[in-house]
């Protein structure tokens, strides 16, 4: 079997129909694009989680004070809580060897903050040294807080990209002096600008980094003044029945589980600890980083599968389109086959033909399916600001489903062609 002519005969087949063949080969291509298109938006949503937890810390879990809802708040009011505070840090050190570090942070948001003529809204987190290591961070200029400064209620302070931008432009800040309410503030350095896709993952809230300066816990807890409506605006509460709970000493509680340790038992155990250390009162959440991201990847996956399905009915179509157009054109060429099968011509040769037709016009729509899902991702990360991720994988599958569909939707004309008696076929008009 001469495979080079059986492939030169169904190109010029191709060629002496064009336009058919272009029309034939649509549905395969916006079926690869929409396989590329739908895979690039999945994998960068995949992206910007596994990032946005990465903020948080994969092996954190992370306790927040929170205010009982309006509703709940006469049905507990008996058991009133301190709210988070210090001690509830020094209770859960004592099981050290559950994690390898706990910090506690003091959070005032939207904070004025100037320098100069300048001016910026930042968040003021009052942390300790760990929390560089804690939360994946890193020092681009000078250096981070140190326990000596914790220790002397010092300062000074680490600013972000963010606010490093808004309030020195290109200048350096270090030894400048910023002010943050009604006191000054060092600033000893500065953190390395981190990228935060959303303000949100699987429903929880994700502040920007960028926007944060960092000073000694001590002198937060000491000297940043927080407004009066300050809980009644984080919980959604009002004034008047904000003043039953007492407020925080602290906002965050942060914990480092080892690695030999199982996040969600630890996670179990810590509820429980905050539950009997409270009597009760639901005036904290726990947030665990890993719990998230597992949300998260399962809806990622249904949304891969529906729009996986999606792009499957196109290049379904696209097949079907393809065999209603080889048998078309089995039936237009009858002749032709008698002639091949007379002069020599065997079974295989003539379906071997046919088979060839359908797969290259797969190919070829592949091609240009890949190119027009290249081209669609880009418009959809452009024009609608969602994250794509063109992978290697989406365009070896796409090429391999593709080549799939001409060979399982051209089989068949291919073996009508084959089956024809020569001599029907040289008598058919």
């Amino acid at each position: 079997m001469d495979y080079r002519r059986i492939t030169s005969v169904s190109f010029e087949s191709l060629q002496t129909h064009k336009f058919r063949t272009f029309l034939t080969m649509l549905g395969i291509i916006f079926g690869v694009a929409a396989v590329i298109a739908m895979l690039s938006i999945g994998e960068g949503a995949r992206q910007d989680a596994l990032e946005q937890i990465e903020l948080l810390g994969v092996r954190n879990i992370i306790v927040e004070g929170s205010i009982p809802s309006e509703s709940g708040a006469t049905e507990i009011i008996g058991g009133r809580s301190p709210g988070l505070t210090l001690n509830d840090a020094e209770n859960l050190m004592t099981f050290e060897g559950l994690f390898s570090g706990i910090i506690a942070c003091h959070v005032t948001d939207g904070t004025k903050v100037f320098y100069s003529d300048a001016e910026t809204e930042a968040r003021i987190v009052g942390t300790l040294p760990a929390y560089l290591h804690t939360m994946n961070l890193s020092i681009k200029e000078g250096a981070f807080l140190r326990q000596s400064d914790v220790d002397e209620h010092s300062e000074i302070c680490v600013i972000s990209a963010t606010v490093k931008r808004s309030l020195f432009a290109f200048s350096n800040p270090i030894g400048k002096m910023i002010r943050i309410q009604d006191m000054y503030f060092t600033v000893i350095g500065v953190v390395e600008e981190k990228f935060v896709a959303s303000s949100k993952i699987a429903g929880q809230e994700i502040s920007d980094v960028n926007t944060n300066i960092y000073i000694p816990l001590t002198t937060a807890i000491k000297k940043i003044h927080r407004s009066s409506d300050y809980a009644a605006s984080r919980s959604g509460m009002g004034s008047d029945a904000r003043l039953k709970f007492n407020t925080d000493e602290i906002d965050q509680i942060i914990m480092q589980v080892r690695r030999d340790r199982d996040i969600s038992t630890v996670a179990a155990l810590v509820g429980r600890v905050m539950d009997r250390r409270h009597k009760g009162v639901p005036d904290y959440a726990i947030i665990v980083p890993e719990a998230l991201l597992a949300q998260s990847q399962k809806t990622q996956r249904i949304f891969n599968i529906v729009m996986g399905a999606i792009a499957g009915i196109s290049l379904l179509v696209g097949g079907i389109g393809i065999m209603n157009i080889m048998l078309a054109s089995v039936l237009e060429r009858t002749r032709e086959i008698g002639v091949r099968r007379a002069v020599g011509a065997t079974r295989q040769d003539i379906m071997s033909q046919f088979l060839i037709e359908a797969v290259v016009m797969c190919l070829i729509g592949c091609i240009l399916g890949v190119f027009t899902g290249l081209a669609l991702a880009k418009g959809i990360s452009t024009y609608a600001d969602w994250r794509t991720i063109i992978s290697i994988f989406s365009i070896f599958l796409a090429v391999g489903v593709s080549t799939a569909v001409g060979v399982i939707f051209g089989f068949f004309p291919a073996r009508k062609a084959a089956s024809l008696d020569p001599i029907e076929a040289l008598r058919y008009e």
